[in-house]
């Protein structure tokens, strides 16, 4: 074999070296997905495959009759580095197909259900994963509800004199003066906030003022209405995921006037209207529509879910609900009528967080007999005065659009910036 075709034979054999399992992962991406790689494409790479295959072995074999020839050229130094490379690159690539079809699913449910429920994001997993394999995984991970709306007469609004247990001597022992007590909780290695408000008829809804055009941040709708608290509420139509947040998905009522009565949502999986009635009591209602729901005395409410506790009997989430984690809010009363508002923080990359069994235990734990599941991810937030945010919580503070609020917890977009967005809509406690 002369210099040249040495050469060649050796460039041959890294070529192959490095597009051998880069194609064989595509492969096996194309066995199990038909939106990343087409049927098409992906009998082209099998064949292919299967002739880099051969042109491998050739080359190997090549490589292993010439090799003292072949590697005396080359220095040590360069050796090492090329071997490290490609065992980097070929191990990567094993890992890589490992992680999503080995025999350990808790990557493929944690992608499968937290991409599926982004809807701006789906395609994460529709690459990797057929709707069949899809479909088994949100079967594997749901929350199955009881199907009961609330019964507004359990909800007594007497204050208990004795504690039933710590979690309940957290919210009551206070001053009776305080509007509000905020509790510090760690979810998952996440911070967690739960608002436990004392007088549930201070809990309003505030609606974004460009309603159908942009939504507004949770900072700028507690200051316009000069709240003590604020916390994000239920979703909105996004259509081409533009997440402009101006309108309100599905039933909306604020003071008691419908806001929204559409058919526009990124939701369908259980829930139904959340609000609270003239009677402050709040209510979780399946199937209602908006002028049914101002019968029966509703003055505010959102839609969305699911819904954790009805009537003091908890949804059952099979799997991690069919969410996966991420960024969370929540809201519920106690039966002495304490209004609950719950958000748990993620982190930068948005892999961590809570899921659907975190938000019904905590809300077990301090004694929900209603509650239900808001919006999350980058909408999930809870703003205080700038004042009270930066002495009792070292807030981060928040967006350019109000001065006059701060988050407490810390929201993260889809790039990773410490950021929220414009929403429709947001609970609020009035002075």
């Amino acid at each position: 074999m002369n210099k040249r075709s040495k050469k060649i034979s050796f460039r041959c054999l890294l070529i192959s070296l490095f597009l051998f399992p880069t194609v064989t992962v595509l492969v096996i991406i194309g066995f199990n997905s038909n939106y990343l790689i087409t049927r098409l494409i992906h009998y082209i790479l099998f064949v292919s495959d299967a002739l880099l295959l051969v042109g491998l072995i050739i080359c190997l074999v090549t490589f292993i009759q010439n090799r003292k020839a072949l590697t005396k050229k080359l220095k040590l130094g360069v050796k090492i580095l090329l071997t490290a490379l490609l065992t980097i690159y070929i191990g990567g690539c094993m890992f890589f197909v490992f992680l999503l079809y080995g025999p350990n699913e808790r990557f493929r449910t944690w992608l499968i259900t937290t991409a599926m429920q982004t809807m701006n994001h789906q395609y994460y997993c529709k690459w990797f994963y057929n709707d069949e394999q899809i479909a088994k995984v949100m079967d594997n991970n749901k929350v199955i509800e009881s199907g009961e709306s609330t019964d507004t007469s359990m909800v007594t609004k007497k204050r208990a004199t004795n504690f039933k247990d710590k979690y309940d001597k957290e919210i009551l022992d206070v001053d009776i003066n305080l509007p509000y007590k905020i509790i510090k909780l760690d979810v998952n290695g996440c911070d967690g906030y739960l608002a436990a408000i004392y007088d549930p008829s201070k809990v309003k809804l505030a609606v974004t003022s460009k309603l159908g055009v942009s939504g507004q941040y949770v900072t700028k709708m507690a200051a316009d209405h000069d709240a003590l608290l604020g916390i994000n509420a239920g979703g909105f139509y996004d259509p081409n995921y533009s997440s402009s947040g101006g309108m309100p998905s599905s039933v909306t009522i604020s003071e008691g006037e419908i806001v929204t009565d559409n058919t526009y949502s990124s939701y369908n999986q259980g829930g139904g209207l959340i609000g609270f009635t003239n009677d402050d009591v709040l209510v979780l209602l399946k199937n209602t529509t908006a002028k049914e729901a101002i019968a029966m005395g509703v003055r505010d409410a959102v839609s969305w879910g699911p819904f954790l506790i009805v009537n003091g009997k908890s949804s059952f989430v099979r799997g991690n609900g069919g969410w996966g984690y991420a960024a969370r809010s929540a809201i519920g009363q106690r039966e002495d009528g304490i209004v609950l508002l719950l958000v748990i923080s993620s982190n930068p990359t948005r892999t961590k967080g809570a899921d659907m069994v975190d938000l019904v235990e905590i809300m077990e734990r301090y004694h929900a007999i209603n509650a239900a599941n808001l919006d999350g991810g980058t909408s999930s937030v809870m703003v205080l005065p700038k004042k009270t945010a930066q002495k009792e919580f070292d807030a981060p503070c928040s967006d350019s659009f109000s001065d006059e609020f701060c988050w407490i917890n810390n929201p993260y977009d889809s790039t990773g910036a410490h950021r929220t967005r414009p929403i429709a809509d947001a609970w609020i406690v009035e002075k």
